[in-house]
């Protein structure tokens, strides 16, 4: 898996920040957009669990915050539930003109609801899952009984939810009482899994029910037994994820993964369009990309970019190799890389673009208990790496083409 920090706007021009997370062996076959819950935010470890596991599968997963939540700009205070469906009609607009329309809507809580009102506005969307969500968008006024008088009294209240103080308006509570689910199950003509716990104490599991009987076919219920509501429980996680991927899955077209062999180390397959490249390395599938500034998806890493990344992994490689061989003890060894085409010092033709040399440079971290003459040591062993070796002493590329 790999992942992206992606940016966009929404409809007053606050900026949004996310995740697209991305699967590391193919392009991704659809896209699933997630909607955390009304006190979580992009990072939270079981909205990650849930994106790993689809990415897995082969989805590529843009999790976001909401407007005045996480790292996303704007004042909660100022934001409702209908703000969250706006904010998710943006999303699927980012990934339609950077990536491609989500086929899969998830949403998590209030996060549920608010996929399902959206959902019956995309034509894109194939399927939709909820998890833990409430039957009504309302539900959340019970959560805040104790504050609800101060709250109509004074236009506004600072509240505590999951341990976090909010600061919710009367706006906020007028919302949701508008928001009812009831009035668009009945019509929403896609797929819908409900995923919930019997043991869930925050939304009771008779929300699913409600859920459930509302909504047309086809319809699917998963018991997330012995969870709570946040899932806090790794395995709830990552079981949620799975499951809702294999059951989309049922639902949504996903083209046939390319298998690539060869009798070669290594093969490189690009189709007519775009520059995202399956690749076969051994047993090893993973696919490169372009930087979207040159015309590519950035999908993968560039082919600079796996070159920068075989020097690094061997220079770290021969390092500790000779050091186990020496008995010096290594804790770690880092290595980073950068690449670029520099002037050679001593060049006359400096003007000349032919003077760029490529140049590799690079930084090794040693976390261990060595001396100075093992550490200049160290810097000799790095340039007897094998890959520093080829890159730096003649190579030959022998080509043949074969049409097909």
């Amino acid at each position: 898996m790999s992942s992206q920090n992606v940016t966009f706007k929404n409809k007053n021009g606050h900026l949004l920040k996310g995740k697209l997370e991305l699967p590391s062996d193919q392009e991704p076959h659809n896209y699933a957009l997630f909607a955390h819950c009304f006190t979580c935010n992009k990072n939270y470890f079981a909205v990650k669990n849930i994106c790993n596991a689809l990415t897995q599968q082969g989805y590529g997963v843009l999790r976001f915050d909401f407007t005045g939540l996480g790292e996303s700009e704007g004042d909660f205070e100022d934001s409702n539930f209908s703000g969250n469906v706006d904010d998710l009609l943006q999303a699927v607009e980012f990934l339609r003109l950077k990536y491609k329309e989500p086929s899969l809507l998830i949403g998590h809580s209030l996060g549920g609801a608010a996929v399902l009102f959206a959902a019956k506005e995309l034509s894109s969307v194939k399927a939709v899952a909820t998890i833990a969500a409430p039957s009504k968008a309302n539900h959340l006024v019970h959560l805040l009984k104790d504050d609800l008088k101060e709250i109509n009294d004074e236009g506004s209240a600072e509240v505590n939810i999951g341990g976090r103080p909010f600061k919710i308006k009367k706006q906020f509570l007028e919302d949701i009482e508008d928001k009812q689910l009831k009035t668009i199950l009945p019509d929403l003509d896609k797929p819908l899994l409900i995923l919930h716990s019997p043991q869930d104490a925050i939304v009771e599991i008779k929300n699913a029910e409600e859920i459930y009987l509302a909504a047309r076919h086809p319809k699917s219920f998963i018991s997330l037994d012995g969870a709570d509501h946040l899932l806090t429980n790794t395995r709830d996680s990552i079981y949620a994820g799975s499951m809702i991927g294999n059951w989309a899955s049922r639902y949504i077209e996903i083209s046939e993964k390319i298998e690539l062999t060869t009798n070669f180390e290594v093969v490189a397959k690009l189709g007519a369009e775009g520059f995202t490249t399956q690749m076969q390395a051994g047993d090893h599938g993973f696919i490169a990309d372009e930087p979207v500034k040159v015309g590519g998806k950035n999908l993968g890493p560039s082919p600079y970019d796996y070159i920068s990344a075989g020097l690094a992994a061997c220079t770290s490689m021969t390092i500790q190799m000779y050091a186990r061989r020496k008995n010096w003890i290594i804790d770690s060894v880092e290595t980073h890389i950068n690449y670029a085409k520099d002037y050679s010092t001593d060049c006359e033709n400096c003007e000349d673009i032919s003077a760029k040399i490529d140049t590799f440079s690079r930084e090794i971290i040693i976390k261990g208990d060595l001396d100075k003459a093992q550490l200049d040591k160290i810097i000799l062993i790095a340039d007897k790496c094998p890959v520093h070796k080829t890159l730096t002493t003649p190579t030959q590329v022998i080509t043949t083409v074969i049409k097909e």
